[in-house]
C-alpha cells in the first residue's frame, strides 16, 4: 500500500525556507531545549514531511548552526557611538547585547558556547569573524597593542562566557552539549559564523597569530588573582 502523504498545514510546503526553518527551531529550543529538537519534529510543527526540510538545511549539524548564527545576528552593528566614543563604552554595550540573548533565549544560548565557532582560535560568545574583528579594530583604534586588544578579548570572552552560562543555567537551560546525531542526511557543517572572511577582516587576519596562541594557564592564573584582589579590597574596606 503507498504511503499517505502528509498534507503541509496552512500551506506550509509553499512557504517553507531556511529563514523559517532555523526561526521555528529556535521557538521550539526556547520552549522545550536543544536536546528535544529532531528533523522530525521540526517537520511536525512546520506541517511538512522531514524530508521537505532537507532542501533547506543539510541536517541538525547546519540546522543548529544557522540557529546559533540568528542568536549573534547584528550583534556588533550599528552601535550608537555616543555610548562607544569610549573602549569602555563599547565593552558595556557588547556585553550587555549578549546578556540580553542570553536573557531572552536562555535554552539557546548554551549552544553559542558548544557549538565549534568558525576557527578554533575564536572563542565564544565573540565568536565570528565580524565580531572580533570590530572588538579588535575598536579597542586598537584607542590606543590598545595588538597584544593588549588580543588579551582583552580573551579575558572579556572568557567572562562572559563563564556568567552567561551561569546565568542561562539558573533560567532552566540544558549546559551540556547537544548530542551529536547518528544520520542527519550528511551534515555539511558550515565553515563560517557570519558573512565576513578572513579576506575582509584585516585586522583577525593580522592578529591571527596571537590569537591562536594558548595562554589558558596564564589567563587562569591572572582572573584567579584579580578576583582574590577584588575580595581583598571588599574585605579590607
Amino acid at each position: 500500500m503507498a504511503r499517505q502523504r502528509t498534507t503541509p498545514a496552512n500551506g506550509s510546503a509553499a512557504r517553507l525556507s531556511r529563514e523559517l526553518i532555523v526561526s521555528t527551531a529556535l521557538s521550539h529550543i526556547d520552549r522545550a531545549g536543544a536536546q528535544s529538537l529532531s528533523m522530525r519534529t521540526l517537520a511536525q510543527e512546520l506541517g511538512v514531511e522531514a524530508m521537505s526540510l532537507y532542501r533547506y538545511v543539510h541536517g541538525k549539524e547546519d540546522l543548529l548552526e544557522g540557529v546559533v548564527a540568528l542568536l549573534m545576528d547584528g550583534l556588533a552593528s550599528d552601535l550608537d557611538a555616543a555610548l562607544t566614543a569610549h573602549w569602555q563604552g563599547f565593552l558595556q554595550t557588547l556585553a550587555h547585547r549578549v546578556r540580553s540573548i542570553a536573557i531572552e533565549h536562555p535554552r539557546a544560548f548554551p549552544l553559542v558556547a558548544t557549538r565549534h565557532p568558525s576557527a578554533p582560535w575564536l572563542r565564544p560568545p565573540l565568536r565570528s569573524i565580524e565580531i572580533v574583528d570590530s572588538f579588535l579594530s575598536t579597542l586598537i583604534g584607542h590606543g590598545f597593542t595588538d597584544r593588549q586588544a588580543v588579551d582583552a578579548y580573551r579575558s572579556f570572552s572568557s567572562f562572559l562566557l563563564g556568567q552567561l552560562l551561569l546565568e542561562s543555567a539558573v533560567r532552566g537551560a540544558e549546559t551540556s552539549p547537544v548530542e551529536e546525531p547518528l544520520d542527519e542526511g550528511d551534515a555539511d557543517v558550515p565553515q563560517a559564523d557570519g558573512q565576513v572572511t578572513l579576506g575582509t577582516a584585516s585586522e583577525v587576519r593580522r592578529l591571527r597569530p596571537l590569537l591562536s596562541e594558548d595562554r589558558t594557564d596564564e589567563e587562569f592564573e591572572v582572573s584567579l588573582e584579580m578576583l582574590l584582589d577584588r575580595l581583598d579590597r571588599d574585605v579590607s574596606q
